[in-house]
Formats: C-alpha cells, structure tokens, sequence
C-alpha cells in the first residue's frame, strides 16, 4: 500500500477515535474545550462535533480517489474550526487531555497546523 494511503487510513481511523472519545471516554474533557460564547449547550457541541469527526473520518477513508482532495480540504477546515476551542482552553486556563499549565496549553495550539497539513497531503491525489 503507498505511503500516502496509509497516511489518509491513518487520519480517518484519528477521526473515528477522536469522534468516538467525544460521544464516550472523553467527553467530559472535550466540553472544557467548547468556548462561552457557542451558542449551544456544551454537551450538545462535543456530541455534534464527535458525530462529525466520526462521519469525515469515514469519509476521508472511503471517498473515492477523484473527490479526496476535496475531502482532504473539508477535514482541513474543520481542524481549523475547531482551533477557538483550543485558544478558548488556554484562555480561560482549563486543564482537560493532561494539558494542565498554560505552557502545555499553549503548546498545543501549535498542533493544529500539523493537522490541517496531514488532511491537505494525505488526500493529495
């Protein structure tokens, strides 16, 4: 298999986890992500964007080749989407995922770049 489908296997099967985490295991850390200012109940928004996470994770898995880069650019912008939650945790100081001082929290607002780069290069057809 080439690298790069494995890279796109790899990214859907993150999603998949990620999305499952919201809806079970992690759920409660992923709400200490959700900004004030979203307007919808900090549950509701982990169950939505897990159900997302699990959707585009299969999607990034078994769209056709032709499409992936499009899907590549959808995954993309919802890694950048979800970049206020994390400036929204180490704003407001909220320890979740063992991110528990603000050097920690700030650290990983640099991983959100890596992300987006994995979507775009792995589905670059």
């Amino acid at each position: 298999m080439e690298a790069k489908n494995i890279s796109r296997i790899a990214l859907g099967a993150f999603l998949i986890t990620a999305g499952i985490g919201h809806l079970t295991f992690a759920r409660k850390e992923f709400q200490a992500q959700v900004p004030e200012w979203v307007p919808l109940d900090k549950d509701d928004t982990v169950v939505y964007s897990g159900i997302a996470e699990i959707a585009l994770g299969t999607a990034v898995i078994v769209t056709p080749k032709k499409y992936r880069k499009t899907m590549g650019k959808i995954v993309a912008g919802f890694f950048a989407a979800v970049l206020p939650g994390n400036i929204a945790q180490y704003k407001n100081r909220r320890d979740s995922f063992g991110l528990n001082t603000d050097n920690q929290r700030f650290a990983r607002l640099f991983m959100q770049a890596p992300l987006i780069a994995w979507a775009l290069k792995s589905t670059d057809e």
